[in-house]
């Protein structure tokens, strides 16, 4: 409630803060890791326990366990090329790593972690698996009908692509602003600290 005359407006629980540029970081690494060790933990049981000429139905006919190794990607498209998807690997590594100085948006946080997550997961199968030396076959064990095998790696990145895509519609940049708004906005269209402290500043000044 307004208890003086020029004081602002406020709720009981005061204005919300944005999340800083560390926590952000720490969101984005720490999905970016817990992708990586899930991608590279399941394909080493994969390895383990899967016979590639014996699939096995995991959700009936939905989902099967079909282990395979593949050099180049979906659809087996560029097997020939493998360098090429290295090359793309690390090239999207580096533009995710620089995209991130300017995060402000914990949705692009996540986003930006699976994309990482992905790329290395599967630049690491490049890198030490047969025949190693960035043209190593990556391995898939996931099987959906009428579509390539796949693996967690793979799923990371759809998923961080179906997210970009996502914030891309609703028009959120990847410091958290809106296309179009005016002042300083979070992606939940909330004014940061420092707007919302001028704001008072200029409340008591009147």
């Amino acid at each position: 409630m307004q208890t003086e005359a020029g004081t602002p407006l406020t709720t009981s629980a005061g204005p919300r803060r944005t999340p800083t540029r560390t926590r952000l970081l720490t969101v984005l690494g720490s999905v970016a890791v817990l992708g990586y060790l899930l991608d590279q933990g399941t394909k080493a049981w994969a390895n383990a326990a899967l016979d590639p000429a014996r699939p096995r139905d995991l959700v009936g006919p939905v989902l099967k366990l079909h282990l395979t190794h593949n050099a180049g990607a979906a659809f087996s498209m560029a097997t020939n090329a493998t360098w090429v998807l290295t090359l793309i690997a690390m090239a999207v590594i580096a533009a995710t790593i620089f995209a991130a100085r300017r995060i402000g948006s914990r949705a692009w946080a996540v986003a930006l972690g699976l994309l990482l997550a992905g790329a290395f997961g599967n630049l690491t199968d490049r890198f030490v698996r047969p025949p190693r030396g960035g043209q190593g076959h990556v391995v898939d064990f996931l099987e959906l009908p009428h579509w390539p095998i796949f693996n967690v790696a793979d799923m990371c990145v759809v998923c961080a692509a179906a997210l970009i895509a996502l914030l891309a519609i609703r028009g959120i940049g990847i410091d958290g602003r809106r296309a179009g708004a005016s002042g300083d906005t979070t992606d939940a269209g909330e004014r940061t600290d420092t707007a919302a402290s001028s704001e008072r500043r200029s409340d008591d000044d009147d």
